[in-house]
């Protein structure tokens, strides 16, 4: 989800995740929703509940958030085609689109897409358009696009291995994946063995991977990708959300 900079297990009951009716003219009209792993339908089903007080909720890091911006803009040119995993409302793609050739935003929540373009509508940025895709299979030809966001994302997936192979199959030859991650093993246990499963049991919370920084870095590595930065932008205490930026070998 997009709001790279919030806590997604710390705000409850949405359980935000990472916080724009005119396509782009480089971007297909989004395609009817393919099919989805059984992880990517339970997470449709939720988020299609809470899309609307997922896109009402306040930021919880606004100035982590500014800075990861800032950063993930320096990464991008106006000659790069880039794919955005798990966007939410659209938030912060609507941000960087004008800094791309072509950003194609996706997410697996049919509810979170249409508020997104319902943005994109009041908003147009000609680079910008929207699709429902599962972040386990990207859309599009493979080898498509030269960067792939992930902004509060793969704790969500249900398998990280298998999202990484994704991303690799969706970048080119040099390409980085941009990611911020919120690495849930690094809170406070009753967190993550308490709070966690009782809000999962009465549904209003995901399914959540937990996973320390290292193991992430471990799981990127693993995929092939190599990681060239490694940072944390967090404002407000300890920042337990991982930002890493990885590139697929030439």
């Amino acid at each position: 989800m997009d709001n790279i900079g919030s806590s997604p297990i710390t705000q409850t009951p949405r359980m935000r995740t990472m916080p724009p009716a005119t396509a782009a003219p480089a971007a297909s009209p989004a395609p009817a929703p393919p099919a989805v792993s059984d992880s990517g339908a339970r997470q449709a089903r939720f988020w299609n509940r809470f899309a609307r007080r997922y896109a009402a909720a306040r930021m919880a890091d606004p100035g982590g958030y500014e800075t990861t911006l800032r950063r993930v803009r320096e990464l991008l040119s106006a000659d790069q085609d880039v794919l955005e995993i798990g966007c939410g409302t659209g938030t912060s793609a609507l941000r960087l689109a004008p800094h791309t050739r072509r950003l194609l935003a996706t997410d697996v929540s049919p509810a979170m897409i249409a508020i997104a373009q319902d943005k994109l509508a009041a908003a147009p940025v000609p680079q910008l358009g929207f699709a429902v895709a599962d972040a386990h299979g990207p859309p599009g030809e493979p080898a498509a696009f030269d960067a792939v966001l992930a902004f509060n994302l793969l704790q969500l997936t249900g398998d990280l291995d298998g999202a990484l192979a994704g991303v690799v199959r969706a970048l080119r030859p040099g390409g980085r994946l941009i990611s911020k991650t919120p690495c849930v093993a690094e809170m406070n246990p009753l967190l993550t063995h308490v709070a966690i499963p009782l809000l999962r049991a009465v549904g209003l919370a995901p399914p959540v991977l937990c996973f320390t920084g290292a193991q992430l870095q471990e799981a990127v590595a693993r995929s092939g990708l190599a990681i060239e930065a490694v940072e944390r932008h967090g404002t407000r205490g300890k920042d337990i959300r991982v930002f890493i930026v990885a590139r697929k070998p030439g």
